[in-house]
Protein backbone atom coordinates (compact mmCIF):
# COMPACT_ATOMS: atom_id res chain seq x y z
CA UNK A 1 0.00 0.00 0.00
CA UNK A 2 1.57 3.31 -1.09
CA UNK A 3 2.30 5.94 1.50
CA UNK A 4 0.76 9.33 0.99
CA UNK A 5 3.09 11.98 -0.43
CA UNK A 6 2.60 14.16 2.63
CA UNK A 7 4.53 11.53 4.60
CA UNK A 8 7.73 13.11 3.33
CA UNK A 9 7.46 16.66 4.62
CA UNK A 10 10.65 18.03 6.18
CA UNK A 11 11.16 21.37 7.88
CA UNK A 12 14.43 23.26 7.87
CA UNK A 13 16.85 22.40 10.67
CA UNK A 14 19.25 24.95 12.15
CA UNK A 15 21.13 22.67 14.57
CA UNK A 16 24.40 21.21 13.27
CA UNK A 17 24.95 17.46 13.34
CA UNK A 18 28.00 15.23 13.15
CA UNK A 19 26.98 11.59 12.58
CA UNK A 20 23.90 9.64 11.57
CA UNK A 21 23.75 5.86 11.09
CA UNK A 22 22.29 2.85 9.37
CA UNK A 23 21.63 0.26 12.09
CA UNK A 24 20.41 -3.01 10.55
CA UNK A 25 20.14 -6.31 12.41
CA UNK A 26 21.41 -9.45 10.61
CA UNK A 27 18.29 -11.48 11.42
CA UNK A 28 16.97 -11.70 7.86
CA UNK A 29 17.54 -10.39 4.35
CA UNK A 30 17.15 -6.62 3.99
CA UNK A 31 13.78 -5.58 2.54
CA UNK A 32 12.18 -2.44 1.13
CA UNK A 33 11.53 -1.07 4.62
CA UNK A 34 15.22 -1.22 5.47
CA UNK A 35 16.22 0.35 2.16
CA UNK A 36 13.72 3.18 2.59
CA UNK A 37 15.20 3.95 6.01
CA UNK A 38 18.74 3.86 4.58
CA UNK A 39 17.77 6.21 1.76
CA UNK A 40 16.19 8.71 4.13
CA UNK A 41 19.19 8.54 6.44
CA UNK A 42 21.59 9.11 3.55
CA UNK A 43 19.75 12.17 2.21
CA UNK A 44 19.04 13.73 5.62
CA UNK A 45 22.67 13.29 6.67
CA UNK A 46 23.83 14.76 3.37
CA UNK A 47 21.52 17.72 3.79
CA UNK A 48 22.84 18.30 7.32
CA UNK A 49 26.50 17.84 6.29
CA UNK A 50 26.75 14.88 8.69
CA UNK A 51 28.73 11.69 8.19
CA UNK A 52 26.95 8.33 7.99
CA UNK A 53 27.98 5.30 10.06
CA UNK A 54 27.16 1.66 9.36
CA UNK A 55 26.39 0.14 12.78
CA UNK A 56 25.25 -3.47 12.73
CA UNK A 57 23.39 -4.82 15.78
CA UNK A 58 24.53 -8.44 16.12
CA UNK A 59 23.97 -9.30 19.80
CA UNK A 60 20.96 -11.54 19.18
CA UNK A 61 22.83 -14.85 19.15
CA UNK A 62 19.87 -16.95 18.08
CA UNK A 63 18.83 -14.83 15.10
CA UNK A 64 22.14 -13.42 13.84
CA UNK A 65 23.37 -15.42 10.83
CA UNK A 66 26.48 -14.93 8.71
CA UNK A 67 24.50 -15.06 5.46
CA UNK A 68 22.40 -12.13 6.68
CA UNK A 69 25.56 -10.24 7.62
CA UNK A 70 26.94 -10.78 4.12
CA UNK A 71 23.59 -9.59 2.73
CA UNK A 72 23.95 -6.19 4.41
CA UNK A 73 27.20 -5.47 2.61
CA UNK A 74 26.03 -7.05 -0.65
CA UNK A 75 22.82 -5.00 -0.66
CA UNK A 76 24.52 -1.69 0.13
CA UNK A 77 27.03 -2.41 -2.63
CA UNK A 78 24.38 -3.50 -5.14
CA UNK A 79 22.26 -0.39 -4.55
CA UNK A 80 25.35 1.83 -4.30
CA UNK A 81 24.31 3.30 -0.95
CA UNK A 82 27.47 4.82 0.55
CA UNK A 83 28.52 5.47 4.12
CA UNK A 84 31.51 7.20 5.69
CA UNK A 85 32.26 5.24 8.85
CA UNK A 86 32.13 1.64 9.99
CA UNK A 87 33.06 -1.76 8.56
CA UNK A 88 33.80 -2.01 4.86
CA UNK A 89 33.08 -5.73 4.56
CA UNK A 90 32.17 -8.88 6.46
CA UNK A 91 35.72 -9.56 7.69
CA UNK A 92 36.25 -5.99 8.84
CA UNK A 93 32.99 -6.14 10.78
CA UNK A 94 33.86 -9.43 12.49
CA UNK A 95 37.35 -8.22 13.41
CA UNK A 96 36.67 -4.64 14.44
CA UNK A 97 33.01 -3.64 14.67
CA UNK A 98 30.94 -6.49 16.11
CA UNK A 99 28.99 -5.52 19.22
CA UNK A 100 30.80 -8.38 20.96
CA UNK A 101 33.92 -6.19 20.89
CA UNK A 102 32.09 -3.56 22.98
CA UNK A 103 30.89 -5.83 25.78
CA UNK A 104 33.07 -3.97 28.30
CA UNK A 105 31.18 -0.74 27.50
CA UNK A 106 27.82 -2.40 28.04
CA UNK A 107 28.98 -3.94 31.34
CA UNK A 108 30.25 -0.57 32.51
CA UNK A 109 26.86 1.01 31.78
CA UNK A 110 25.05 -1.79 33.61
CA UNK A 111 27.30 -1.42 36.65
CA UNK A 112 26.61 2.32 36.58
CA UNK A 113 22.88 1.65 36.76
CA UNK A 114 23.32 -0.94 39.50
CA UNK A 115 25.51 1.35 41.61
CA UNK A 116 22.91 4.10 41.34
CA UNK A 117 20.20 1.59 42.38
CA UNK A 118 18.16 2.37 39.29
CA UNK A 119 17.57 -1.25 38.26
CA UNK A 120 16.31 -4.47 39.80
CA UNK A 121 16.60 -8.18 39.06
CA UNK A 122 13.54 -10.00 37.70
CA UNK A 123 13.01 -13.74 37.21
CA UNK A 124 9.51 -13.50 35.71
CA UNK A 125 8.99 -15.70 32.66
CA UNK A 126 7.24 -14.43 29.56
CA UNK A 127 4.46 -16.92 30.30
CA UNK A 128 3.98 -15.42 33.76
CA UNK A 129 3.90 -11.88 32.37
CA UNK A 130 1.36 -12.82 29.68
CA UNK A 131 -0.78 -14.54 32.29
CA UNK A 132 -0.83 -11.31 34.29
CA UNK A 133 -1.40 -9.14 31.19
CA UNK A 134 -2.39 -10.62 27.80
CA UNK A 135 -0.70 -7.69 26.03
CA UNK A 136 2.63 -8.50 27.64
CA UNK A 137 2.83 -5.39 29.82
CA UNK A 138 5.07 -5.91 32.83
CA UNK A 139 3.33 -5.25 36.18
CA UNK A 140 6.40 -4.61 38.35
CA UNK A 141 6.07 -7.94 40.16
CA UNK A 142 9.78 -8.17 41.11
CA UNK A 143 10.39 -4.50 41.85
CA UNK A 144 10.48 -4.91 45.62
CA UNK A 145 11.63 -8.52 45.87
CA UNK A 146 15.31 -7.50 46.00
CA UNK A 147 16.46 -10.52 44.04
CA UNK A 148 20.20 -11.10 43.74
CA UNK A 149 21.52 -9.60 40.51
CA UNK A 150 23.65 -12.72 40.11
CA UNK A 151 20.63 -15.02 40.31
CA UNK A 152 20.60 -17.42 37.40
CA UNK A 153 17.89 -16.85 34.82
CA UNK A 154 17.24 -13.28 35.98
CA UNK A 155 16.92 -10.22 33.76
CA UNK A 156 17.77 -6.69 34.90
CA UNK A 157 15.07 -4.04 34.55
CA UNK A 158 15.01 -0.26 34.91
CA UNK A 159 12.51 0.93 37.50
CA UNK A 160 10.60 3.46 35.40
CA UNK A 161 8.31 6.00 37.13
CA UNK A 162 4.65 5.78 36.23
CA UNK A 163 3.55 8.10 33.40
CA UNK A 164 7.08 9.48 32.99
CA UNK A 165 7.31 12.18 30.29
CA UNK A 166 10.38 12.20 28.04
CA UNK A 167 11.43 15.06 25.76
CA UNK A 168 12.85 14.46 22.27
CA UNK A 169 14.43 16.90 19.84
CA UNK A 170 12.40 16.35 16.68
CA UNK A 171 13.85 16.93 13.21
CA UNK A 172 11.15 19.54 12.64
CA UNK A 173 13.06 21.78 15.03
CA UNK A 174 10.70 21.50 17.98
CA UNK A 175 10.90 19.56 21.23
CA UNK A 176 8.21 16.89 21.56
CA UNK A 177 7.17 15.13 24.73
CA UNK A 178 5.88 11.60 25.07
CA UNK A 179 5.15 8.95 27.69
CA UNK A 180 6.95 5.63 27.73
CA UNK A 181 4.60 3.07 26.18
CA UNK A 182 3.16 0.48 28.55
CA UNK A 183 5.15 -2.25 26.83
CA UNK A 184 8.35 -0.49 27.94
CA UNK A 185 7.37 -0.06 31.57
CA UNK A 186 10.35 -1.26 33.64
CA UNK A 187 12.11 -2.18 30.40
CA UNK A 188 14.94 -4.71 30.35
CA UNK A 189 18.57 -3.55 30.15
CA UNK A 190 20.22 -6.95 30.59
CA UNK A 191 18.63 -10.13 29.32
CA UNK A 192 18.53 -13.44 31.14
CA UNK A 193 21.40 -14.73 29.02
CA UNK A 194 23.64 -11.99 30.45
CA UNK A 195 23.75 -9.95 27.24
CA UNK A 196 22.65 -6.30 27.14
CA UNK A 197 19.21 -5.57 25.77
CA UNK A 198 18.63 -3.69 22.54
CA UNK A 199 17.71 -0.52 24.44
CA UNK A 200 20.96 -0.38 26.40
CA UNK A 201 23.27 -1.58 23.61
CA UNK A 202 21.82 0.83 21.05
CA UNK A 203 22.25 3.76 23.44
CA UNK A 204 25.81 2.83 24.40
CA UNK A 205 26.75 2.33 20.74
CA UNK A 206 25.36 5.70 19.68
CA UNK A 207 27.23 7.37 22.54
CA UNK A 208 30.42 5.50 21.65
CA UNK A 209 30.33 6.50 17.99
CA UNK A 210 29.09 10.05 18.61
CA UNK A 211 25.77 9.62 16.77
CA UNK A 212 23.57 12.70 17.15
CA UNK A 213 21.13 12.42 14.23
CA UNK A 214 18.90 9.34 14.45
CA UNK A 215 16.56 8.33 11.63
CA UNK A 216 14.32 5.36 12.40
CA UNK A 217 10.79 4.08 11.87
CA UNK A 218 7.80 5.26 13.86
CA UNK A 219 7.58 1.75 15.28
CA UNK A 220 10.73 2.59 17.26
CA UNK A 221 9.40 5.85 18.71
CA UNK A 222 8.97 4.13 22.08
CA UNK A 223 12.58 2.96 21.92
CA UNK A 224 13.71 6.55 21.34
CA UNK A 225 11.85 7.61 24.48
CA UNK A 226 13.29 4.70 26.48
CA UNK A 227 16.85 5.39 25.33
CA UNK A 228 16.69 9.12 26.06
CA UNK A 229 15.26 8.34 29.50
CA UNK A 230 18.03 5.79 30.08
CA UNK A 231 20.69 8.30 29.02
CA UNK A 232 19.21 10.87 31.40
CA UNK A 233 19.32 8.62 34.47
CA UNK A 234 22.82 7.41 33.56
CA UNK A 235 24.04 10.99 33.40
CA UNK A 236 24.94 10.67 29.71
CA UNK A 237 23.74 14.11 28.75
CA UNK A 238 24.95 14.12 25.14
CA UNK A 239 22.40 11.61 23.85
CA UNK A 240 19.25 13.54 24.92
CA UNK A 241 20.58 16.40 22.78
CA UNK A 242 20.39 14.20 19.69
CA UNK A 243 17.87 14.91 16.95
CA UNK A 244 15.32 12.26 15.95
CA UNK A 245 13.34 11.70 12.78
CA UNK A 246 10.74 8.91 12.87
CA UNK A 247 9.61 7.98 9.39
CA UNK A 248 6.52 6.24 8.10
CA UNK A 249 6.50 2.44 7.98
CA UNK A 250 6.13 0.72 4.61
CA UNK A 251 3.34 -1.85 4.64
CA UNK A 252 2.27 -4.62 2.31
CA UNK A 253 -1.06 -5.01 0.53
CA UNK A 254 -2.59 -6.37 3.75
CA UNK A 255 -1.51 -3.21 5.62
CA UNK A 256 1.05 -5.22 7.55
CA UNK A 257 4.60 -4.09 8.35
CA UNK A 258 7.15 -5.69 6.04
CA UNK A 259 8.89 -8.68 7.59
CA UNK A 260 12.36 -10.06 6.99
CA UNK A 261 10.72 -13.47 6.67
CA UNK A 262 8.75 -12.23 3.64
CA UNK A 263 11.30 -12.94 0.94
CA UNK A 264 9.41 -11.34 -1.93
CA UNK A 265 10.18 -7.83 -0.62
CA UNK A 266 13.87 -8.54 0.08
CA UNK A 267 16.59 -7.20 -2.20
CA UNK A 268 18.23 -10.64 -2.06
CA UNK A 269 15.09 -12.21 -3.54
CA UNK A 270 14.74 -9.54 -6.21
CA UNK A 271 18.40 -9.90 -7.23
CA UNK A 272 17.94 -13.65 -7.56
CA UNK A 273 14.99 -12.92 -9.82
CA UNK A 274 17.35 -11.00 -12.09
CA UNK A 275 16.21 -7.50 -11.12
CA UNK A 276 18.63 -4.66 -11.76
CA UNK A 277 19.41 -1.87 -9.33
CA UNK A 278 17.25 0.57 -11.31
CA UNK A 279 14.30 -1.85 -11.20
CA UNK A 280 14.59 -2.26 -7.43
CA UNK A 281 14.61 1.51 -6.93
CA UNK A 282 11.66 1.97 -9.24
CA UNK A 283 9.67 -0.73 -7.41
CA UNK A 284 10.38 1.00 -4.09
CA UNK A 285 9.32 4.39 -5.49
CA UNK A 286 6.05 2.92 -6.72
CA UNK A 287 5.44 1.33 -3.32
CA UNK A 288 5.95 4.76 -1.77
CA UNK A 289 3.49 6.32 -4.21
CA UNK A 290 6.14 8.55 -5.79
CA UNK A 291 5.60 9.76 -9.34
CA UNK A 292 8.33 9.65 -11.97
CA UNK A 293 11.38 7.55 -12.70
CA UNK A 294 13.65 6.50 -9.83
CA UNK A 295 16.69 4.52 -10.93
CA UNK A 296 19.38 5.60 -8.48
CA UNK A 297 19.88 6.80 -4.92
CA UNK A 298 20.13 10.46 -5.90
CA UNK A 299 16.61 10.42 -7.36
CA UNK A 300 15.16 10.08 -3.86
CA UNK A 301 16.48 13.48 -2.80
CA UNK A 302 12.88 14.60 -3.37
CA UNK A 303 12.09 13.03 0.01
CA UNK A 304 13.96 15.72 1.92
CA UNK A 305 13.26 18.84 -0.16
Amino acid sequence: MPLSNNSFGFMKMTKSHSISRYAPTPSGYLHFGNIYSFILTYHIAKKENAKTLLRIDDLDKERTKNNFLHDIFNTLDFLEIPYDLGPKNFSDFKSNYSQLSRMSLYKEALENLKTKKLIFACDCSRKKILKSNPKGFYNGFCRNKKLDFNKSDAAWRVATPKDIEVNLNDYSGVTVSGKLPSLLSDFIVRKKDGFPSYQLASLVDDLHFGVDLIVRGKDLYGSSLAQVYLADIMGKNDFPKSTFYHHQIIKNENKEKLSKSAGSTSVFYLRNQGKKKSEVYQALAELLGLQGTFTQLQDFSILVK
